[in-house]
């Protein structure tokens, strides 16, 4: 299970924020913080790390378990596509084919799990 440092209420408001694109740097950090935690949450594990700088890092989807250097399986946005994608305003393949999201390894694809939630508007 993951460790929450968000309140569902809290996460949930800096979203609807960024959703309005009305939220300064603070807020983002923490729609984004927030939406990582709900992914490692409803798909957890150790075989992928999604990583959002300078935001945050996780580690989600159930599989072989990395312990040192880089993971096999990596996925690196920016701030705004990953809240993009997990709300549903972007699809993950359009994102990857826009350039917007680096994935690599076997295991890094989120069109699965994603979005997260589906209206934060």
């Amino acid at each position: 299970m993951a460790r929450r440092r968000i309140s569902g209420e809290d996460g949930r408001t800096a979203l609807q924020a960024a959703a309005a694109g009305a939220a300064d740097r603070g807020t983002t950090a923490m729609a984004v913080r927030y939406s990582l935690e709900e992914l490692a949450e409803r798909a957890p594990g150790n075989s992928v790390e999604v990583r959002v700088p300078p935001f945050g890092v996780t580690q989600c989807v159930a599989g072989p378990r990395h312990t040192r250097g880089t993971p096999p399986n990596v996925i690196e946005t920016d701030g705004a596509t990953w809240l993009a994608l997990v709300t549903g305003r972007q699809s993950w393949a359009d994102a990857v084919a826009a350039g917007k999201v680096a994935a690599s390894g076997l295991r890094a694809d989120l069109s699965e799990v994603l979005p997260l939630f589906r209206s934060a508007s």
